[in-house]
């Protein structure tokens, strides 16, 4: 595995399913609040008016990120990803289709038109291999996050080692997409993650009331979660 010396920070992205929640995880200190329905699956989109009152209640204070679902195809994904950054989020967040490999030309123009950067969701099931980064790219996604499609209690770790990990992100580097890890993590799994350098490390479960992504946000947890991340911080001494 290549160490990565990069000295920027890890920024902490929780997910969040109402404007309540939203103020919450901002107030706290969290840097990239997530809108997403942890009772949909993985990336369970909230309804647009949802989205739209997460931003509100965020006011700035954070960088404001929402998922766009599960496209079946990828004029399905052109659809969603409009829909959601018409809400005036900072970021989307959709999964590629899996029914259809091969990205269309114009997957490209309807990217590029948005007001915000799409992010790619690939899920850690299906080992996505570092060759796909530069076709992500090249489509005119701005970044990409590795997810569990599954949430049954088995982790991002569980699914892809340390080195497949990194050489992702490396690869991902390289093509100057921004990155971001995530699937039931947990506290303890932020010093090992952390030290692969992605822009973001991604919660809900891990970060809410007994462990459970389907019940409320604990502030006591988000705030365990960033001083773990800053204390993983470089740091830098002069001569």
């Amino acid at each position: 595995m290549r160490p990565h010396t990069s000295p920027r920070a890890v920024r902490l992205l929780v997910s969040v399913r109402d404007a309540a929640e939203a103020h919450l995880a901002a107030a706290a200190g969290t840097q990239l609040v997530d809108a997403k329905d942890p009772a949909a699956g993985a990336l369970g989109a909230l309804p647009t008016s949802t989205i739209r009152a997460i931003v509100d209640a965020v006011g700035g204070r954070a960088v404001t990120s929402a998922v766009a679902g599960e496209p079946e195809t990828w004029a399905d994904l052109c659809i969603r990803v409009r829909r959601v950054a018409s809400t005036g989020v900072g970021l989307v967040k959709v999964a590629l289709p899996s029914r259809e490999a091969v990205i269309p030309a114009g997957v490209s123009d309807t990217l590029r038109a948005l007001p915000c950067p799409v992010v790619a969701a690939l899920f850690a099931e299906d080992h996505p291999p570092p060759s796909i980064v530069p076709e992500l790219a090249g489509a005119g996604f701005s970044g990409a996050m590795i997810d569990t499609r599954v949430k049954n209690g088995q982790r991002l770790p569980d699914h892809l080692t340390i080195s497949e990990l990194d050489a992702f992100l490396r690869r991902c580097e390289e093509h100057g997409l921004m990155t971001g890890l995530a699937g039931s993590l947990r506290i303890s799994d932020i010093r090992t993650l952390a030290a692969l350098r992605p822009d973001y490390l991604g919660f809900r479960g891990g970060l809410c009331e007994e462990g459970d992504r389907r019940t409320r946000l604990a502030v006591g947890r988000i705030a365990e979660a960033l001083s773990e991340l800053a204390s993983t911080l470089p740091v830098s001494s002069c001569a």
